[in-house]
């Protein structure tokens, strides 16, 4: 006889009108793990009078994000992005996020994305122009500059930094207010209440939305297909000869210049960071770059020869995916696996718990690259492993981030040598993203 579905949830106790917001705010992360291992697969958590279940299983994961994904949306968590990211992939629903998915697809084929791969080398030595032996730089603040001007290139064929300087300034600007509402108290308080920090975020959309109007006019006006992203996107039609309107692009390049810039910045970041406290690493990875580029700039068809340097990033995601965090809310009340989930119920998945449970992973604390060199990938759970989320809504662009982080990686390695300035831990930023507090000072030398 089949048993009934339960729908009570452990969790801690919280204040008794802020609920487990305070603890959250306090240590994000290290309280999601210790209530993984206190309590289970399913954490009930408040938030305020907001009840979410954070589910630590993929079983259930994949419940939500593939076999019922159509009885969950976005809910709360990505509405605080709308002042930035408005309706695009990201945020959008239903509908019409399928007919987004659909007109944007075509950009982000594999043909077009392998074209930048000489666009990311390229900056990449420019960026590295600019560094001295022996000095020290901010790696993070280094990383997130070299991808916005990528981005700006492939997106828009703009040098952000040259031509729009305002972008690198309004930009990391508006991801700090999205941030501070995220997880302070501003999270629990309704949009239409006017706060100092969602002022200081409209302002900076206010600075970035005439350069990109500017940018799409200008396009429309010429017609010229300069083979970037977003001549794809005005080119592409629905199947009624329809086109994504002025404000629909603009909503797709905000989503993009976020996802495609401040993650793989991230990544690469926390990257530099694990591979100079794990020398042997490092060596086996420089190994494989002298013996397969043998001194020369990577190009995009040495991607498929360096499992390594892959390897490398995987991990490195594994332990710091830059989205560390997805959210879901149920529309009807549905059965995950056994645990009976309320409507209009918002369930919180986490990449960062999940791919830290050693019920999927060895030493799951333990930076371990080769760990990926013999097929674990295949072996895993699905969702063991998300940093790219899943289902239907699987990131368009991670082909592109994983290209760009190879190529990166591969073009410095090679050449420099960098080290932290201290032995202390670095301390973790969760908010929109995993970001290193206080950025990532470390000292930088020539390999030969």
């Amino acid at each position: 006889m089949a048993t009934a579905a339960s729908s009570i949830a452990a969790g801690p106790s919280g204040h008794f009108l802020l609920g487990n917001l305070p603890e959250v705010s306090r240590d994000h992360l290290g309280f999601l793990l210790k209530w993984a291992t206190q309590y289970g697969d399913h954490v009930e958590l408040h938030f305020g009078r907001r009840r979410i279940i954070v589910l630590n299983n993929p079983r259930d994961v994949e419940e939500v994000l593939v076999t019922q994904q159509r009885n969950f949306r976005k809910g709360y968590f990505y509405r605080i992005l709308d002042p930035l990211l408005g309706n695009g992939l990201l945020t959008s629903e239903s509908d019409f996020w399928l007919r987004q998915r659909r007109l944007a697809q075509p950009a982000f084929h594999r043909e077009r994305i392998n074209t930048y791969a000489q666009t990311m080398v390229t900056y990449t030595h420019e960026l590295l122009g600019h560094w001295s032996d022996g000095t020290l730089r901010d790696i993070h603040q280094d990383m997130m500059r070299l991808t916005l001007r990528v981005v700006g290139k492939t997106l828009f064929d703009t040098d952000f930094e040259l031509a729009a300087p305002e972008v690198g300034e309004a930009l990391p600007t508006a991801l700090h207010e999205l941030s501070i509402q995220m997880t302070g108290p501003e999270f629990l308080l309704p949009a239409v209440i006017p706060t100092p920090s969602r002022y200081r975020l409209r302002r900076a959309v206010g600075r970035l939305d005439p350069l990109v109007f500017r940018i799409i006019a200008e396009r429309r006006a010429s017609g010229d297909d300069r083979g970037d992203l977003l001549s794809a996107l005005l080119r592409v039609q629905d199947e009624d000869g329809s086109r994504m309107t002025d404000r629909q692009l603009r909503d797709e390049a905000m989503t993009i210049v976020l996802a495609g810039h401040e993650t793989t910045a991230l990544a690469l970041s926390w990257t530099w960071d694990l591979l100079s406290k794990h020398p042997q690493a490092e060596e086996q990875l420089v190994a494989e770059l002298e013996t397969v580029l043998n001194g020369r700039p990577p190009a995009q068809a040495d991607v498929a020869r360096l499992p390594f340097a892959e390897a490398v990033l995987l991990e490195t995601m594994r332990l710091y995916p830059p989205i560390f965090g997805i959210g879901r809310e149920s529309i009807a009340a549905c059965d995950l696996n056994g645990f009976r989930l309320p409507e209009h119920t918002n369930v919180y998945m986490l990449p960062y718990v999940i791919q830290r449970d050693p019920r999927f992973f060895d030493e799951p604390e333990r930076f371990r690259p080769e760990r990926w060199l013999d097929g674990l990938a295949k072996r895993l759970p699905r969702f063991a492993y998300f940093p790219f989320g899943g289902g239907p809504r699987l990131c368009m662009g991670q082909q592109f981030a994983m290209l760009e982080s190879v190529l990166i990686l591969s073009t410095i390695a090679q050449a420099w040598r960098l080290r932290p300035t201290s032995d202390q831990p670095l301390e973790v930023s969760p908010a929109l993203t995993l970001r290193p507090k206080g950025g990532i000072r470390m000292q930088i030398s020539r390999r030969h």
